[in-house]
């Protein structure tokens, strides 16, 4: 399988932040086409959305599906902006805003020694220095509507917190296995307060059977129905998947990879 040509930025850090590294892919068309700008897509957990990331652990090869969708006209290809996580995952994913740290849903994920609550500053660095730098640096379309986030696990609960808290910013979210029981009723009471506006935004949510994501149905049926209420059309502005038989890992993420890319860059409206 081919290696993905990657671009690397490390000189896009702030003080708050443990330091960490950005890949960028471009799609073929990017430079078949040198006057066309392109839709971006960010995504969490950096290091594992391309080729093997560790020993015996796949990526996501999340290139080759996009240039096969590409390929076959399913798709307006996105850059990717892969940004690595670091040791302070924890606090750089847990939406500030919806934790109560008083009474925790997870103490065991909430307690971690050395974990240092930032999310909100992490999101003002994505709105506010990552995505003007890529901007800046690259052929982007840079509107809302162009710009999409994806994660997995804690990486989806931060991409769907972006999406609530900067959606001029960011105008799509793909969130697969969402890790919910971390923050339980108090991600449901945010978003019923900070969902933005039906029509103007798109997300995507799915999750498995096996493993972390066998605790997951109870509080994905709890969203979606919560998204009806705003009055989110399903298939329109929302989509929610489950695969039985699937688990909380990078492979399964790797093979259904294809169908939030397709809700979100499709060339077909739904």
């Amino acid at each position: 399988m081919s290696k993905p040509l990657l671009e690397t930025h490390r000189d896009l850090n702030i003080a708050g932040l443990n330091r960490r590294r950005v890949d960028v892919w471009l799609p073929e068309a990017y430079h078949s086409n040198p006057s066309q700008a392109f839709p971006v897509l960010y995504i969490q957990d950096g290091q594992t959305v391309f080729s093997q990331w560790k020993k015996d652990t796949d990526g996501w090869e999340i290139h080759q599906a996009i240039s096969y969708l590409a390929e076959e006209e399913k798709i307006f290809p996105p850059i990717v902006v892969a940004i690595s996580s670091t040791l302070n995952r924890a606090g750089d994913y847990l939406p500030s805003k919806a934790l109560n740290l008083e009474n925790p849903t997870s103490p065991a994920q909430i307690s971690k020694p050395n974990i240092k609550f930032v999310s909100d500053l992490y999101l003002s660095w994505m709105a506010r220095t990552l995505k003007p730098a890529i901007d800046q640096r690259y052929r982007t379309l840079s509107d809302a509507p162009n710009t999409a986030l994806m994660g997995s696990s804690l990486g989806a609960l931060i991409s769907l917190y972006a999406l609530c808290e900067y959606p001029e910013v960011f105008g799509k979210t793909a969130c697969l296995s969402t890790h919910w029981p971390a923050v339980g009723q108090g991600m449901l009471a945010y978003l019923a307060d900070h969902l933005p506006f039906p029509g103007q935004n798109k997300l995507y949510f799915d999750y498995g059977s096996e493993g972390l994501d066998a605790e997951y149905s109870y509080w994905q049926m709890k969203v979606d129905n919560l998204l009806r209420q705003k009055g989110y059309r399903e298939g329109k502005d929302f989509a929610s998947w489950h695969f039985e038989g699937e688990g909380h890992t990078t492979t399964a993420w790797r093979d259904r990879v294809s169908i939030p890319l397709t809700f979100l860059f499709g060339t077909i409206d739904t």
